[in-house]
């Protein structure tokens, strides 16, 4: 990071950490006729989701980027109290068609054997997408790992877990912590990652922890987020969200945007029924690359064990 975007990012996070009314906390989208639209209030969130925000959904702007894949953007203004001024985020989406499009977890190779540190750079050169996969720690990826239906990493524990699974049949869902045990005795995932928190679960559901405070989930900070969710068609959305300073994406790294009950709001306001967050801040990055090889790219700022990389079947 540049010394600018250093000094800019220290000062967008000191103003974030000021003193704030967070029953006041709502979301604007800002329309496809240029008018802001209130969807969201924290004092009056829906506690579960049962098909799209209609405000929301109509400001998306889609594009089509090859068979099984399109991505759109929109931006949003997070209100976060008198004192402040509204914080823009735009967010970038993307949904795919398992059927259409493979997913399959991909680690960057070093040149003397072994796996690197995963960032856009080292996916590969027919990916139609490409993201970074679930959280981790120093030692490695976190939780349940699956590649080519061979199982690299036993599950982690943690009841806010979820794990984003591709299985045999080349299905995509996101899979409740409690349904972990079961599905790796069937042997069907092909491909899973194991991250945290789960956002939706059920149908549309938001977990009790990010209802009321005080239940192991950091309701207040504000971060570049990444996630993945469910949609009901069958399809998988991905949606990263970006610090929007109206200069274009020079400081789209900047670690500061959504909470996580905001990002849960945000994927059941775009129809999700099943999500979980995979690892945000400095490390969300995605790729979307259409038929005619044209990159569109939003870089991290970290790289990472693992990667999700989808290529046209």
């Amino acid at each position: 990071m540049t010394p600018l975007r250093l000094a800019l990012a220290a000062a967008l996070l000191a103003a974030s950490a000021a003193p704030r009314e967070v029953p006041n906390d709502r979301l604007r989208v800002r329309g496809a006729d240029g008018a802001w639209r209130t969807w969201w209030t924290r004092g009056a969130a829906p506690s579960r989701w049962a098909g799209p925000d209609a405000a929301l959904a109509a400001a998306v702007r889609w594009r089509a980027a090859r068979p099984g894949l399109d991505w759109g953007e929109l931006v949003l203004a997070a209100d976060v109290g008198a004192a402040l001024p509204a914080l823009r985020v735009r967010v970038i989406v993307a949904r795919v068609d398992p059927s259409r499009v493979a997913l399959a977890l991909h680690a960057a190779a070093r040149p003397s054997g072994g796996a690197g540190p995963w960032d856009l750079d080292a996916a590969p050169a027919d990916a139609a997408l490409a993201l970074n996969a679930g959280q981790f720690t120093d030692a490695g990826p976190w939780g349940w790992v699956v590649h080519r239906g061979r199982e690299i990493q036993a599950p982690g524990a943690g009841p806010l877990s979820a794990a984003l699974v591709i299985d045999d049949r080349g299905r995509a869902r996101v899979v409740p912590a409690d349904s972990i045990a079961e599905l790796r005795a069937s042997g069907s995932a092909a491909e899973a990652v194991q991250s945290y928190p789960a956002l939706l679960d059920g149908d549309g559901t938001l977990p009790a922890a990010l209802r009321a405070p005080g239940r192991g989930v950091d309701l207040a900070h504000r971060d570049a987020r990444l996630a993945a969710c469910e949609l009901r068609d069958g399809r998988l959305l991905v949606a990263l969200t970006r610090f929007d300073a109206g200069v274009g994406d020079a400081l789209g790294g900047v670690p500061l945007g959504l909470t996580v009950p905001e990002t849960a709001a945000l994927v059941g306001a775009l129809g999700c029924r099943r999500a979980v967050m995979l690892d945000g801040g400095l490390s969300a990055q995605l790729l979307v690359r259409d038929a005619e090889g044209r990159t569109h790219r939003w870089e991290g700022l970290r790289r990472v064990p693992l990667g999700l990389v989808g290529a046209s079947r």
